[in-house]
């Protein structure tokens, strides 16, 4: 096992995550943490809009009353192999591991066109890294999947610009080859085919990915914005005035109550319930996420 960095014999501090190149590394492409991140440029800038057209996109073909929308909706989402030039992820629970691209795009069409028709017409399901709050089996394992094959074509060109900053990627009998790969066109929006050169490792193409757009864990996820909005929406429901004391259940007690289990079920429906009384809880999950996620940076 070696680093990138061990790997090609660089010992300078490099831009990108510096992950093992023999094996699944257990971290994962985040949407939001890219979104987040406003570098390097121009490859963030470059990857966020290549993210919001695609949903875009596939959100306005799933509004889409014609049923040659609703074809073109499903197939955009039904082209999404599994991305092992980067080494990220966990191979057993990715695509291979339900059943293939198409099923996973099945689900989240579904979705759009079903539970979550309501919140996409409203505009409160707005981005990618919303998906995993709501779509069962869409964690964090299938949304780096995702995430990575749309973003593809900045990766790609960040790789380009690492491999000319960093000579070892083609010195001491190193080398870079030209693969093809399915990219996604953020101008023409549609799925295209590009050449692209990367890096080898024992014959295997090898994908960049910025320091910052990977992490165990993403910063948007089911189980905290159920453990964070969801549950406090359920408490201001629930609350009583005594003495001019608002009194709220604890988490855990409503935790146990019909209807406001753990699970994505209960996010959308919350949500929903949310929305009808005029608040939009996601927003407020995006704008808790992103304080606690500058507060952890400035604290690096």
């Amino acid at each position: 096992m070696a680093s990138i960095t061990a790997h090609y014999g660089i010992t300078t501090p490099v831009p990108f995550q510096n992950i093992d190149v023999a094996r699944d590394n257990r971290i994962f492409v985040d949407p939001h943490a890219i979104r987040l991140s406003r570098g390097p440029s121009p490859f963030a800038a470059d990857a966020v809009t290549a993210l919001d057209t695609f949903f875009d996109t596939v959100s306005i073909d799933a509004m889409s009353s014609s049923v040659a929308d609703h074809r073109h909706g499903l197939d955009l989402l039904q082209h999404f192999e599994e991305p092992w030039e980067t080494r990220m992820g966990m191979a057993q629970v990715g695509f291979r591991g339900h059943g293939g691209s198409a099923d996973v795009g099945s689900w989240i069409w579904d979705a759009l066109r079903g539970d979550l028709s309501a919140l996409l017409r409203v505009g409160i399901l707005k981005h990618l890294e919303d998906l995993p709050l709501f779509v069962n089996g869409i964690d964090r394992d299938i949304t780096s999947d995702i995430t990575t094959r749309i973003i593809f074509a900045a990766l790609a060109d960040f790789t380009a610009d690492m491999v000319n900053i960093y000579p070892e990627f083609t010195t001491h009998g190193h080398t870079t080859g030209v693969v093809q790969r399915q990219v996604w066109d953020s101008t023409s929006r549609s799925w295209a085919v590009a050449s692209v050169e990367l890096p080898t490792v024992n014959g295997k193409p090898l994908l960049l990915v910025p320091a910052g757009w990977a992490r165990p864990r993403l910063l948007m996820s089911a189980g905290r914005y159920y453990e964070t909005e969801v549950l406090t929406f359920a408490q201001l429901e629930r609350a009583t005035s005594r003495n001019g004391k608002l009194l709220k259940t604890p988490k855990d007690r409503l935790k146990e109550q019909p209807g406001l289990g753990r699970g994505r079920g209960t996010n959308k429906v919350v949500t929903a319930r949310a929305e009808d009384a005029g608040h939009d809880i996601l927003a407020q999950f995006r704008r808790f996420v992103d304080e606690r996620a500058e507060r952890a940076a400035r604290a690096a």
